[in-house]
């Protein structure tokens, strides 16, 4: 890293200059080419997928998406003459709307049962022939416009489904300006310079800006979702700031130990710029564990992400002493420079603060121990209460035209109605599988959950057949799910009789596949994600208590943002505070992208904190003295750190996205506690706890593994001289 530190110091102008370039080829190449992200995901081997695959075969225009034009009335019925020839009309232009397939009017033959028994609610069905996130959203907008054009007072009009959600999707923009500038007061205070303050600010922008230029492009080789950049943003503004908030630190602190600007650089890039690069690559392996779970949805963000950390790692080690060699000392405060004019080089101190807790938490470890732990424990309990789904449009804000649809259908038809079962049948040629599937259709009407059954069109000479089942419950409770379930294991298997297949799908039966493929890849995830990261810290830190109190603490800090998320989301906590809607089920792919981000986040501050640990241990020899010292000296800059990562987090909370929402609290939350509980007393009591054994290695492993230094080169401890004032009586 120095040669590398060195080179970027005294040629400052090239490097700055061939980032811009960079910037610039990357953005005109991506503004041209265009950006085609999608949605689409598979789940081969699924009920839902066969049932989409059987129907595509015999209904191409009707085999995708599923949109409702839900129509109201307050004054007269909707079965009125006039009101009838209005929407009849539309509809007709709405079948003209390219990639819709088939539309059927409420006032039809077909559509007899889409009007309320009060006669003041209907609703028309269009099917188009894709999945919704592969549709144009152009057209879709169409369907919206004509169908807005019959609004008026006495005639509501609000457009429910899928593919109507894609028009609703908010722009993050705001809450990523808000992020930034909480960021920039937190340092700020921290540094009492905005020039220090506006460097890692400088660097996190560019970062940011190449990464999601260069997803644009990626979008145009594989399959890229909207959510992908939104999460990368999340992550590239975090540690983009973090990283370089870590290194300035250290710069400043060489400053003013007297160091040359250029040497404070070196120093600055040879040891908190070697804990980014690892840092980093924890983040990026974490990251990319989500390839392993083979879904394209969460291939897309895990490599966004990773793509995120790779270019916030390469512009804080090149970027940073190139702006070093700029503004050399001007990064202290006009105090701080006069200060050391007057009264010449100092040691680094330490916070009093933190060098009086550090010194607290020592002579207390196990009570200290056993309290935090007790804390991470309890609020990790609602995890146990998980249940995966996706969250109806009776989640949205009540403003959104999908969330009122939802509302009148309900009102109307009662909460089935959101999210219809779609059973799909291959009835061969032949009379027995005919008179199978017309039992089946009887006994549905029975089944305990089922509200009504309606058998789809039949063409002539067909061999796949359709039911619609509407279940009593909305589509994101529990209850719905039993019912698929029930439906799958016991009702529909006794009449698969003379060559009759049935699969149970929809979109309600695609988000509960989602879950159980996700729920069931899960262990291997954890345990892939777990190993990396012990790995990788033992190649660190030469030592095998750290990375397993580490992958513990972690998961610890983990399992209790999830358990905030539950409570807030699953069961309703506070829900509305946030503008969250009502209780619903998480997510089904909130906790692998948690997971992988939190992992890597924690194993950041796990490194910051632990390298200055083990360059202190290297240097003394004395494991007491370095815990003390090393958490002394980045108590404070981790703890800033983690508030900026918190407010930018915390920002997007409010972003008016769900599942955005949790997984910004979620990560917030864990990022809390990760750095007030467990750096702040668990990982330092437990290694005073631990003693020598912090740095055991057996050597057969010492001998296997590479040596990698993450503090730079050593200095012998004989010759070292103190640069912590306040933590202990010999400095």
């Amino acid at each position: 890293m120095s040669v590398i530190a060195r080179w970027c110091f005294r040629h400052h102008f090239i490097v700055i200059g061939a980032w811009l370039l960079t910037l610039a080829v990357l953005g005109g190449t991506a503004v041209s080419a265009g950006a085609m992200f999608s949605d689409r995901y598979s789940l081969p081997g699924t009920e839902s997928t066969r049932a989409a695959d059987l129907l595509e075969t015999q209904f191409q225009r009707s085999s995708g998406d599923r949109t409702t034009i839900v129509l109201h009335t307050t004054n007269g019925k909707v079965t009125d003459p006039a009101v009838q020839g209005k929407v009849n009309a539309m509809l007709a232009e709405v079948a003209k709307v390219p990639e819709v397939g088939a539309v059927v009017s409420p006032f039809s033959s077909r559509g007899a049962a889409q009007i309320s028994p009060d006669r003041q609610t209907a609703y028309a069905t269009i099917t188009f022939t894709k999945q919704s996130q592969s549709l144009d959203t152009g057209n879709i907008q169409k369907v919206v416009d004509l169908g807005s054009d019959l609004r008026g007072d006495a005639l509501e009009v609000e457009f429910g489904g899928a593919a109507m959600a894609q028009l609703e999707k908010p722009s993050t923009s705001t809450a990523e300006l808000v992020g930034i500038v909480a960021a920039a007061i937190v340092m700020l205070f921290a540094f009492a310079s905005v020039l220090a303050t506006a460097i890692p600010l400088i660097a996190a922008i560019l970062a940011l800006g190449n990464a999601l230029f260069c997803i644009d492009l990626l979008t145009h080789v594989m399959d890229i979702g909207t959510t992908a950049p939104i999460i990368a943003a999340f992550v590239g503004l975090g540690v983009g700031i973090d990283y370089a908030l870590f290194v300035v630190a250290r710069y400043r602190n060489g400053i003013i130990s007297g160091l040359t600007a250029e040497e404070a650089a070196v120093e600055a890039m040879n040891t908190s710029g070697r804990a980014i690069v690892f840092a980093g690559g924890t983040v990026a392996v974490a990251m990319l564990g989500l390839l392993v779970l083979g879904i394209s949805v969460l291939s897309g963000i895990g490599l966004a992400a990773a793509i995120m950390v790779a270019f916030a790692v390469a512009v804080a080690a090149t970027l940073l002493p190139a702006l070093f060699g700029i503004f050399g000392t001007r990064v202290l405060s006009r105090r701080q420079r006069a200060r050391l004019k007057n009264e010449g080089p100092r040691g680094a101190s330490a916070s009093d603060a933190w060098a009086r807790w550090a010194g607290f938490v020592q002579k207390r470890p196990v009570t200290l121990t056993l309290a935090a732990t007790l804390v991470m424990v309890v609020l990790t309990v609602p995890f146990f209460s998980m249940r995966l789904g996706a969250a109806d449009a009776g989640n949205n804000a009540p403003d959104t035209t999908t969330r009122k649809a939802y509302d009148l259908l309900a009102e109307g038809f009662g909460p089935g109605y959101n999210g219809p079962l779609l059973l799909v049948a291959k009835v061969p040629a032949g009379g027995a599988a005919e008179a199978d599937l017309g039992r089946l259709e009887q006994n549905l009407r029975s089944v305990p959950g089922v509200a009504s059954v309606q058998p789809g069109p039949v063409a002539p000479g067909a061999t796949v057949r359709t039911l619609q089942v509407t279940p009593t419950t909305a589509p994101d409770t529990k209850e719905t799910a039993d019912l698929i379930d029930t439906l799958r294991d016991r009702v529909i298997p006794s009449y698969e009789k003379d060559g009759l297949v049935v699969h149970v799908g929809g979109q309600t039966a695609v988000f509960k596949d989602f879950a159980s493929v996700v729920g069931g890849k899960m262990p291997l995830f954890v345990a892939i994600v777990v190993a990396f990261g012990c790995v990788l810290l033992m190649l660190a830190f030469r030592s095998l208590v750290i990375p397993l109190t580490a992958a513990v603490m972690n998961l610890l800090s983990t399992g209790a943002g999830f358990g905030v998320v539950v409570a807030v989301f699953q069961w309703g906590w506070g829900a509305s505070a946030l503008g969250a809607g009502s209780a619903g089920p998480v997510e089904s792919f909130l906790p692998a992208m948690m997971l992988a981000v939190l992992f890597g986040l924690s194993m950041d501050y796990e490194v910051f904190l632990v390298s200055r640990i083990h360059e202190e241990w290297l240097h003394t020899g004395d494991n007491d003295l370095a815990v003390r010292r090393g958490q002394a000296a980045t108590g404070r800059i981790i703890t800033a750190a983690a508030i900026i990562m918190i407010c930018v987090f915390m920002a997007f909370v409010f972003a008016g996205m769900r599942t955005i929402a949790e997984f910004g609290l979620g990560v917030a939350v864990a990022i809390l506690l990760d750095a007030l509980v467990v750096r702040t007393i668990l990982v330092p009591a437990v290694m005073q706890l631990c003693g020598r054994w912090n740095w055991y290695l057996p050597k057969a492993i010492d001998k296997v593994l590479p040596h990698v230094s993450v503090e730079g080169p050593s200095k012998p401890a004989a010759s070292r001289k103190p640069e912590l004032q306040g933590v202990d009586g010999r400095t």
